[in-house]
């Protein structure tokens, strides 16, 4: 496993992201395991996030952006926090641009908040996890009516490596196959079960035997074959 990879899935232990139990998804299916942004909750947890996004996001695009996209809502602060971490790690000063959830009819008016979409801008859009891709679909047209932009990149902090209309291939895969994106996600489902099924963190055991083979089963029936 990357040490990115490794060193992501102890941040999102720490922070409580990710956490065990009976959950649902917002594709509707039922999961054992449930990713939230919205526990990272202090200046240095959510500018330790930033970091592992930048980083990505230099591996995925190096120079070539100019735009950082979060979803609203949780992928508002992704946003924010990533091109603080590209300026202050990377020396790339770039735009972040996020949604409202609906279209504002007074002040500046318009759906869209932060750096204006202009022709020819390169846009990352930046997530928690993806599912079955469901937001990013109703992003992209988004940003496309905005202004002719070019949407070099997805990246997401966990694949949950479910599987979308086509039992071997992920959803995440199908999502930027379908859209002519790029998709990389910082970890797995796959390295959280390998780094937590084999190591404590902060000096405890994390995933229990139960927990883990709820995961499995749940891969079993929903994940890419």
């Amino acid at each position: 496993m990357a040490d990115r990879s490794a060193e992501f899935v102890d941040f999102l232990v720490h922070c409580d992201a990710l956490t065990f139990g009976d959950f649902t998804a917002k594709s509707g299916r039922p999961t054992p395991y449930f990713v939230n942004a919205g526990n990272v909750r202090t200046g240095s947890q959510i500018d330790r996030m930033g970091s592992f996004y930048a980083a990505q996001i230099m591996d995925l695009c190096g120079h070539d952006v100019d735009v950082i996209f979060g979803p609203a809502y949780k992928g508002i602060p992704l946003a924010v926090t990533t091109a603080i971490s590209l300026h202050r790690d990377h020396g790339r000063d770039v735009g972040f641009c996020f949604d409202r959830k609906e279209a504002k009819d007074h002040g500046e008016g318009g759906q869209l908040v932060g750096h204006p979409l202009a022709d020819g801008d390169r846009v990352v859009i930046v997530e928690d996890v993806t599912t079955a891709g469901t937001s990013i679909r109703a992003t992209v047209p988004t940003l496309r009516a905005a202004a002719d932009v070019e949407i070099c990149g997805l990246v997401v902090g966990v694949d949950r490596r479910e599987r979308g209309s086509r039992p071997d291939v992920s959803a995440l895969d199908e999502l930027a196959e379908e859209l002519g994106i790029t998709a990389v996600a910082i970890t797995t489902i796959d390295d959280i079960l390998t780094q937590l099924s084999t190591r404590e963190v902060n000096g405890r055991r994390v995933l229990g035997e139960e927990d883990q083979a709820r995961i499995e089963a749940h891969l079993a029936t929903y994940g890419v074959r």
